[in-house]
């Protein structure tokens, strides 16, 4: 079985789609981590910079780099949450800093990056069981998915959410996400909509315990939603 979480930055994507997995015995997929580790292969190759310096890379570079990568997300073995490794050493903490972060961004828009990265997540998930969250898993990566999830939540509790888990300022984490959401919203590939015939479930105000256990009930109920 194959259930696909998709949704905006902070809405809970990774915490819930980590304990679901747990929950469920089945493996684990952040197709973010992997879009990281080429932002990160990216910066440390001279391909792309960010900041002040940021400028466009050469055409068809981003699509060559993310081809050539080796890169382990992480997440087999009933959903623990595995080490991400890129060319066989252990990125987990380097993909996270803001640096990484607003490269990612830039990453994900490229065409040539999101067909390299579709090409690898479905070749992890075509056997087995997996809980698989991102941007476009419902959508683009897995549209025949058993179970199609979009998670959100109000666009100040995200912020705060992600303020906490990267001890930034919420209010410059609020205003990065809303650049970051209009991107993401208005690419042209792949953008970020909820999946047909995905379930939106909005997290505001809910702990994570309490939406694994609503996700798990429709995995194991009737297909009715």
């Amino acid at each position: 079985m194959l259930i696909a979480i998709d949704g905006p930055a902070g809405a809970g994507k990774s915490s819930v789609a980590r304990a679901l997995a747990r929950e469920l015995g089945f493996a684990y997929l952040n197709s973010g981590a992997m879009y990281r580790c080429v932002a990160l292969a990216a910066l440390e190759h001279g391909v792309l910079a960010v900041g002040a310096q940021r400028e466009s890379p050469p055409p068809g570079a981003l699509g060559a780099l993310a081809r050539a990568l080796e890169i382990d997300p992480g997440g087999r073995g009933g959903g623990s949450q595995g080490r991400v490794r890129l060319d066989g050493r252990d990125v987990s903490e380097q993909i996270r800093t803001p640096e990484v972060s607003e490269a990612a961004s830039v990453v994900a828009a490229d065409r040539d990056v999101r067909s390299a990265l579709l090409a690898k997540q479905r070749e992890l998930i075509a056997h087995g069981d997996w809980v698989a969250e991102g941007r476009d898993i419902g959508t683009v990566v897995a549209p025949d998915a058993e179970l199609k999830v979009f998670l959100t939540a109000d666009p100040d509790e995200r912020a705060r959410r992600r303020a906490a888990e990267l001890g930034a300022d919420a209010a410059t984490v609020l205003a990065e996400q809303t650049l970051r959401d209009e991107r993401d919203a208005t690419r042209e590939h792949s953008p970020l909509a909820p999946a047909l015939g995905s379930v939106t479930i909005d997290t505001t105000g809910s702990s994570v315990e309490q939406v694994v256990a609503r996700i798990a009930g429709l995995a194991h109920g009737p297909r009715s939603y």
